[in-house]
């Protein structure tokens, strides 16, 4: 007979699913956009968790599509190459021979979260914008200044991924685009997690970050604010509550949800399961974006 403490257990675990159902089944068979990146990319176990997590999603009926960073990595490898690494208003300044590091790492790390994902027992494929066309984009001038090989996406053709998801992959998708001369483009992550969203009419964008979530004083923990719209999202943007590399994380949540996107999340991607307590329990975690008044 199980003694109290495993009954507890095992009871706990139930009510756990339990509370899980009402959420699974309303996102059954919704598209989730993951947008993957910060210190949850270097660290190993943070990695397995976020594709662990990104794998049950899909099982339990979701349809996930991750788009995935690689600054860090990338700016390794320029070091390694003798390239300094130069930003200007968040951006990286790519010249022709970062663009091709940029290519090589991000296809490398493309790859090793596909291995991980197959790992887990699902199917993946590993694209980046040049593959059928997928992104097309413009030269990004931040302020009129030319930074290179960076690009504004323009337009974002579904079919490649909609076909894949027919067919029960899960997209991957590094951030490089073709310029309408189809040179490659190196373009934000979030940027284009953001359009990839916006073309695919999904339910849910989520950015995991190395944040807790938007809070109304950094230095205060208990400022987190858990749910916003995006008319108080605006005045945070403008009364400079919000700045750094919040300040184009958070304009590109409101463009999404503008453009039709339900829900935009920003979730600490160190937070173990961060998906999961924020997908299927009550209370969740970090800071939700909405379109309508937040009651």
């Amino acid at each position: 007979m199980l003694a109290h403490k495993e009954v507890d257990l095992i009871t706990q675990k139930a009510n756990t699913l339990i509370e899980a159902m009402p959420y699974i089944r309303r996102f059954n068979g919704k598209t989730i956009i993951v947008k993957y990146g910060g210190s949850a990319m270097v660290d190993d176990e943070l990695k397995a968790s976020v594709i662990r997590d990104v794998a049950l999603l899909k099982l339990v009926g979701l349809k996930p599509i991750i788009v995935h960073g690689g600054g860090k990595e990338i700016t390794r490898w320029a070091s390694l190459s003798g390239i300094e690494s130069e930003f200007y208003q968040g951006l990286r300044v790519t010249g022709k021979e970062t663009m091709g590091i940029a290519e090589m790492v991000l296809n490398k790390v493309n790859k090793e979260l596909v291995g991980l994902m197959q790992k887990m027992g699902v199917n993946a494929v590993g694209l980046c914008g040049k593959d059928g066309n997928m992104i097309r984009c413009t030269k990004k001038m931040p302020g009129g200044k030319d930074i290179g090989y960076v690009g504004e996406v323009e337009k974002v053709n579904v079919d490649l991924l909609e076909t894949l998801m027919e067919r029960d992959f899960i997209p991957v998708i590094a951030p490089i685009g073709l310029s309408r001369d189809y040179e490659p483009f190196n373009i934000n992550a979030d940027d284009a997690a953001c359009a990839v969203a916006k073309a695919m009419n999904a339910e849910k964008l989520v950015f995991l970050t190395d944040m807790d979530g938007i809070f109304m004083d950094p230095n205060d923990k208990k400022t987190l604010l858990t749910s916003i719209n995006i008319r108080k999202a605006r005045e945070l943007i403008a009364d400079g509550i919000v700045g750094g590399g919040m300040m184009p994380k958070l304009q590109n949540c409101i463009d999404a949800i503008e453009q039709g996107v339900s829900r935009v999340h920003i979730l600490d991607g160190r937070l173990p399961h961060c998906l999961l307590l924020e997908f299927f329990t009550q209370k969740g975690i970090g800071t939700v974006i909405l379109k309508d008044p937040v009651l």
